[in-house]
């Protein structure tokens, strides 16, 4: 049995930083963090591979959300700064026991945790 789970979410004004984790009970070669706000289609946000030097980023969190992973804890971390009020969502982590080209598709990964929530205020 395969368990994630998240930490970290909460309320925050606009501006503000928030770090969430993901414990996982086992490695994984890729690990991403994906989001869904209310009314919309969850999307990817940012992946990171095993070797931890591949990473990916959403276009709209470039520069701002940096993922990162320890895996001898078998841990993945979001950084996330300059936090807007778009960034509201219910923030999920997945692992994908394969490596995929399409690191945005929920269909590549295996497992999920339940979810942890953002709140950005304005």
């Amino acid at each position: 049995q395969v368990h994630m789970v998240e930490s970290g979410g909460g309320s925050v004004q606009a501006g503000g930083s928030l770090r969430l984790s993901c414990a996982a009970s086992r490695g994984f070669y890729r690990m991403g963090w994906f989001r869904q706000a209310p009314g919309k289609e969850r999307e990817g946000v940012a992946a990171i591979d095993r070797g931890g030097d591949s990473t990916y980023y959403a276009d709209s969190v470039k520069g701002r959300f940096t993922i990162s992973r320890d895996n001898a804890k078998n841990t993945l971390y979001l950084q996330m700064n300059s936090l807007k009020p778009e960034d509201t969502a219910m923030y999920y982590c997945a692992a994908a026991i394969f490596y995929s080209r399409e690191w945005r598709l929920e269909q590549e990964y295996n497992y999920w945790g339940q979810g942890t929530q953002v709140t950005v205020s304005s």
